[in-house]
């Protein structure tokens, strides 16, 4: 009988408490639980806007990264006066890249020629993108025999003060050659990634950059 009277307290007493902790803990799990899926609905919503946010920028720049030389109106008169084999003009015409025109032709775009009256500045954009750029293959030692008169357009424009890293002419001032020329008038348009196409299919393309401070955009 006493046996069976201590196991009844045992009972009453003890059990009541192990219920309680058993509880206590799975309480303590359930909120950790409870915290744990809510750090993650946190990061994911986080992950989500970041995305979004990413999403944005690609598209506000869909246009721009998407766009190539070749979607530009890229011209050239050839006035047969340079090496076929040095002339930069002409290994853009057999890439595709460029077009080249006859003399007679005017082009709609912007025309870089010594009878331009004002430079190439960013308000030039449109009509870069619309209508394209033209340059005057010749050579810097017959200027004097160059009819500039003859090729006619619109739009005529000048160069900053710009030197050439081209190896002719490497240093010199102004003494562009055309894939220079180009990538200058796209350069200060705002159209860098085009000018970089065209000048890194030179192995000095990228001296032009660095020569003229538009590696940092600083001219721009």
């Amino acid at each position: 009988h006493v046996a069976v009277l201590v196991l009844e307290i045992w009972k009453l007493k003890i059990m009541p408490r192990r219920k309680q902790k058993q509880s206590g803990v799975s309480k303590q799990t359930k909120h950790r639980r409870q915290r744990t899926s809510g750090n993650q609905e946190k990061d994911q919503s986080s992950i989500c806007s970041k995305s979004y946010d990413s999403a944005s920028d690609d598209d506000n720049n869909a246009d721009e990264c998407t766009l190539m030389a070749e979607d530009l109106n890229l011209a050239m008169w050839d006035l047969c006066q340079c090496d076929p084999k040095k002339c930069s003009g002409r290994k853009l015409v057999r890439l595709g890249l460029v077009r080249s025109i006859p003399i007679s032709q005017p082009f709609p775009g912007i025309v870089l020629s010594p009878m331009g009256q004002q430079s190439v500045s960013y308000e030039d954009r449109d009509i870069v993108l619309s209508k394209g750029i033209a340059v005057i293959d010749c050579s810097w030692a017959r200027l004097d025999d160059t009819p500039f008169g003859k090729m006619k357009g619109r739009h005529l424009r000048l160069l900053p003060y710009l030197v050439a890293a081209n190896p002719i002419n490497y240093g010199r001032p102004c003494k562009l050659s055309c894939v220079e020329a180009f990538a200058a008038t796209l350069i200060l348009t705002g159209l860098r990634d085009i000018a970089e196409q065209l000048l890194y299919r030179f192995k000095w393309g990228h001296s032009f950059l660095s020569l003229n401070r538009f590696e940092n955009n600083l001219r721009l």
